[in-house]
């Protein structure tokens, strides 16, 4: 037996080396920002060794509980019978491991197995979870919570999660990487390292945060509180009073550590849903863009986004402008404008564009030469369009026998 236990020694020491990888990087920000996280993911795929590796990159003890496996009571509290229960009432004991994590101080609390755990420990768990008490025990503010759960359909006599527990958490869909896995099982594990908030953008990131939701909430306000319809849905992510103030949370901390825009989506859609999440990323983007009314001043030194989508939309605003109070001198700037687009990024988005701009042009108005510059161009877009879908007019004509047999 020693010699087996030197193989098996051998066999579990590896080492971590740093790697980019956004659902950690998501995960530990979450966890950073004190908002309980729920890992969705199939079995065997990792989730509980990603947790172990996280509690010791970021040095919290962690604490493992099957919540399955345990009673309501180990939640709410055991009922204790004092020395005057009548006077004093019957307190709720919490269980040993709450104790010990209140002793310590801090520490990773891991509630796996959430989807398996029946209804009524579901229902002990949500002051757990969002008020952070076993009984009449209070958790300590260092105290991070993260669970794990399968999907109904790959869990062991699985349960939907209820909707009032699933609307406290933030939801990442785990999934595996190929390199990751090869990688790990060679002995080298990626490490999880909480992304750098930089302490000069703190007050900059919430100013953000509490812009970008409350207006976009302003513009969409049934999305505020919308249960939905569906059992399997009402378990994930959705949106309501609670889960907008964990996605302004989100997006504070990721604005105040510069992550990317695909962790920054993981956080907000896990947060308040895939749609909602993903209307609130467009209306970041949208309040990103120059405003049109100073590209209109300054045409020479116009600075416009890189980003394709982004550049169309500041373009599409500048016209609006124009249109909006329409004179000669405004509609001039708008070619400018145009032709500095020309000068800094692809011409094909300047086609319709420049047709909207053109429609705005009053008989008394002269062309001017800024016109000339994008005419060819813009010409020649319009031409390679044309005949795309004259090709695929006529290759859809052959393919079902309609064609002229030329």
């Amino acid at each position: 037996m020693a010699v087996a236990d030197s193989l098996l020694t051998l066999l579990r020491t590896t080492s971590t080396e740093p790697r980019a990888d956004e659902q950690l990087e998501a995960l530990t920000l979450a966890v950073a920002a004190d908002l309980p996280v729920l890992l969705w993911g199939e079995p065997g795929i990792g989730k509980t060794a990603a947790l172990t590796q996280l509690a010791t990159s970021l040095d919290l003890p962690l604490t493992t509980v099957i919540a399955s496996v345990h009673e309501p009571s180990d939640f709410s509290g055991l009922p204790i019978v004092g020395d005057d229960p009548a006077v004093r009432g019957v307190p709720m004991a919490p269980p040993q491991w709450a104790v010990e994590l209140v002793r310590a101080g801090r520490g990773l609390l891991f509630l796996d197995e959430l989807s398996t755990a029946t209804p009524a420990v579901q229902a002990a768990l949500l002051r757990v979870v969002l008020e952070r008490k076993v009984g009449t025990l209070q958790l300590p503010p260092g105290v991070r919570i993260v669970a794990a759960a399968n999907p109904r359909a790959s869990a062991a006599d699985g349960w939907e999660l209820s909707p009032p527990l699933a609307n406290r958490f933030v939801h990442l869909h785990w999934v595996h990487d190929r390199e990751v896995v090869v990688r790990g099982l060679g002995g080298v594990w990626p490490r999880a390292e909480l992304p750098r908030l930089e302490p000069e953008r703190l007050c900059d990131a919430v100013t953000l945060a509490r812009r970008a939701v409350c207006g976009f909430l302003e513009a969409r306000p049934t999305l505020i509180h919308r249960l939905p319809t569906t059992e399997t849905r009402r378990g994930g992510a959705w949106p309501s009073p609670r889960s907008w103030e964990a996605a302004l949370t989100l997006l504070a901390f990721g604005t105040a550590a510069s992550v990317s825009r695909e962790v920054l989506a993981l956080l907000v859609r896990g947060a308040v849903g895939d749609g909602p999440g993903l209307e609130l990323l467009a209306h970041l983007d949208r309040m990103d863009l120059p405003d049109p009314e100073t590209l209109l001043a300054d045409p020479a030194s116009a600075e416009l986004p890189v980003r394709g989508d982004l550049r169309q939309a500041a373009l599409e605003a500048v016209v609006a402008a124009v249109g909006a109070r329409p004179g000669r001198e405004r509609w001039e700037a708008g070619w400018a404008v145009l032709v500095r687009a020309l000068e800094t990024g692809a011409a094909d988005l300047l086609v319709a564009p420049a047709t909207a701009l053109a429609a705005l042009r009053r008989d008394d108005w002269e062309v001017p030469a800024a016109v000339e510059r994008l005419a060819g161009v813009i010409g020649v877009a319009r031409r390679a369009e044309e005949s795309v879908g004259r090709a695929a007019a006529h290759a859809d004509g052959t393919g079902t026998g309609t064609g002229t047999g030329r």
